[in-house]
């Protein structure tokens, strides 16, 4: 398969106080076609912060970022914010894990999906843009698409809002989709269904995915490769059944042992 995304060396360092803070450290991941990889880690392990590095979503002035992320041989650590966002929320889409504090309140679902078309596609009109919209809300197994496409985000459940926003990631048809702990705060049944349409969407429409959480039994449910962090740095990798079979690290096993496993079957 051929690499998509090559981070190297990433390396995060925030300087809000008189000690600069180290988020990151010399962080590496190879995404290939097709591949869903797991960032696994406590809260605070840096895994979120890279994500965010990746998307292209940490602009503040008060850190620095080194190293590269190679994407269609473009380095979007270095290159320019024009360059970058158009990229943005289109090859690279990404997800977080409490739409409420994503999707605007006082903004229709169907708007607010096909935002990303009025963004990096306004060529598409707008009635193409409702169409595709719809399709999409049908594709993410929301009931009634038409009429979700009208409401607003308060009429809707903690689940179908996940949902809502995995269209607005997908409209475009990104080659990456970042998810980051997009399940945190749903019951363990919709965990289940939101893990099994991110699984359908990597197998229906090839989308590489960073699947981003804390709890493993998740991870090993949908990833084929993991990353584990702890306070910035990586302390180990390999395929799902290295690591969850016969784990190296003291800290990867104290997680293992810890996370009560989910039956995802």
């Amino acid at each position: 398969m051929n690499t998509i995304l090559e981070v190297t060396d990433l390396h995060i360092e925030f300087h809000d106080s008189q000690e600069p803070f180290v988020a990151v450290n010399d962080f590496d991941l190879k995404l290939s076609e097709g591949e869903i990889v797991g960032i696994v880690g406590e809260s605070g392990s840096g895994k979120s912060m890279s994500a965010l590095a990746i998307a292209g979503l940490l602009n503040r002035k008060s850190l620095t970022k080194t190293g590269t992320i190679y994407f269609e041989d473009v380095d979007l650590l270095s290159c320019d914010r024009k360059l970058l966002r158009e990229f943005q929320g289109d090859e690279i889409s990404m997800i977080f894990q409490e739409p409420m504090t994503s999707l605007n309140p006082v903004k229709r679902i169907g708007w607010q999906v096909e935002e990303p078309l009025r963004i990096h596609h306004p060529e598409v009109n707008k009635e193409d843009r409702k169409k595709r919209a719809i399709e999409m809300l049908r594709a993410v197994e929301l009931r009634d698409p038409e009429a979700v496409y009208n409401m607003y985000p308060h009429e809707l459940s903690g689940g179908m809002r996940q949902r809502v926003m995995i269209a607005a990631a997908m409209i475009g048809n990104p080659q990456i989709l970042i998810a980051d702990e997009p399940t945190t705060a749903l019951d363990v049944t919709v965990q289940a269904q939101i893990v099994e349409l991110l699984r359908k969407i990597n197998r229906e429409k090839g989308t590489s995915i960073i699947f981003i959480s804390h709890d493993l039994s998740l991870v090993s449910a949908l990833c084929s490769k993991v990353i584990v962090m702890q306070n910035g740095n990586i302390v180990e990798t390999g395929t799902s059944e290295e690591v969850f079979n016969n784990p190296k690290e003291d800290y990867t096993k104290a997680l293992i042992a810890a996370i009560p496993k989910i039956d995802l079957s």
